[in-house]
């Protein structure tokens, strides 16, 4: 591990996926992530891997598919409209069982929306907004260490599950510096080395036997098709079990539960802090993987907890798994802030002292 650095978030990232051993980066220039793809056509090609600059969104991620296939390490980013466009593609990725890591630097709103940091884009990455069953795997950081961390792991996980790692930021984290420790580097897989590591890519070789490999989506047959899509959830019912992350802090007698994850749940321990000044004890929970989703960790809300709070910068997205990991045991009540505002900790205080008065 080298000595700390202070680095911005987008440029972080980039080196980070670079450290993970990604030798291949298709993307398209949109803010909040300009930063990354100019960082890659510098250094990734300095260090053995190849960078493109796609026509589009659409076209990165096709691209992403055809290298990844061939058993290339993939790194794809974008933010909330661009991620949009490539929605059919990660469909095709998680049916083919096609691994890469994909980084959403998030934006707000609908539609082209505007280029403050947001939240809006759970649904899509939690629930997929390509066809089909599938499921993308998502995890959330709060630091630039933990996403640093999270790009470094992320290859690996995706190719254990051969499905796309979806890393879910936002524009605060890519814009914001902070110090670090960057991992050490991982060679780059060699075409040569892809047999060995990805028994499973196409190579253009027939392997042992004498039969090629063959990267598919397409199963003509109803039956054939019900199996694979079971197979798939077979896999996604492992990860269930495997990915699970979060972390909790203060439930034991909370009046109070924040649940929250990247900046809101920054924000959300500096309104614990200031809760406790005023003599109101609160209690956090951060899903770290959004899917799979940390359903569990809410049955250590204690007895006391008169409500609890899911804090997000959107209409109340994550909303829903909250509720279905509270299972009607407690109230559930939304602070919240969209469009690309973002809440102090004293009006998020001011907020929840709001609901716990409602609750007596």
């Amino acid at each position: 591990m080298s000595d700390k650095v202070l680095m911005k978030g987008n440029e972080a990232f980039a080196e980070a996926a670079i450290r993970a051993g990604c030798g291949y980066y298709f993307g398209y220039p949109i803010t909040p992530q300009n930063e990354i793809p100019e960082y890659m056509s510098r250094e990734l090609g300095r260090r053995g891997g190849a960078f493109i600059q796609a026509e589009s969104e659409l076209g990165a991620v096709n691209m992403a598919y055809g290298a990844a296939a061939a058993g290339g390490s993939v790194f794809l980013s974008s933010s909330s409209p661009g991620i949009a466009l490539m929605q059919e593609g990660l469909s095709f990725l998680c049916s083919a069982g096609v691994p890469a890591t994909v980084l959403n630097v998030s934006r707000c709103g609908p539609g082209v929306g505007g280029i403050q940091p947001g939240q809006a884009d759970y649904f899509q990455a939690t629930r997929g907004g390509g066809n089909g069953d599938y499921h993308v795997i998502v995890f959330a950081p709060d630091r630039l260490q933990e996403a640093v961390d999270m790009i470094y792991a992320a290859p690996l996980v995706a190719d254990r599950y051969r499905n796309p790692v979806m890393i879910l930021a936002d524009g605060i984290m890519g814009q914001m510096m902070e110090p670090l420790t960057l991992p050490e580097p991982r060679p780059l897989i060699r075409p040569a080395d892809v047999p060995a590591y990805k028994p499973w890519a196409v190579t253009g070789k027939a392997e042992r036997g004498g039969k090629r490999n063959v990267v598919r989506s397409l199963y003509m047959q109803p039956e054939d098709l019900s199996a694979h899509v079971e197979e798939m959830f077979g896999k996604y019912g492992e990860a269930e079990k495997d990915l699970v992350k979060y972390e909790s802090a203060g439930l034991d007698g909370a009046d109070i539960v924040f649940v929250a994850y990247g900046t809101m749940a920054r924000l959300c321990r500096e309104t614990i802090e200031l809760l406790d000044a005023k003599g109101v004890k609160a209690g956090l929970i951060r899903p770290i993987s959004l899917w799979p989703f940390p359903y569990h960790a809410f049955n250590q809300i204690s007895g006391d907890t008169k409500v609890v709070v899911s804090a997000e910068l959107s209409m109340g997205q994550m909303l829903e798994d909250v509720r279905l990991g509270v299972l009607g045991r407690k109230p559930v009540r939304l602070i919240h802030r969209t469009g690309g505002l973002i809440p102090t900790s004293m009006e998020v205080m001011d907020e929840a002292l709001a609901i716990l008065e409602e609750m007596k």
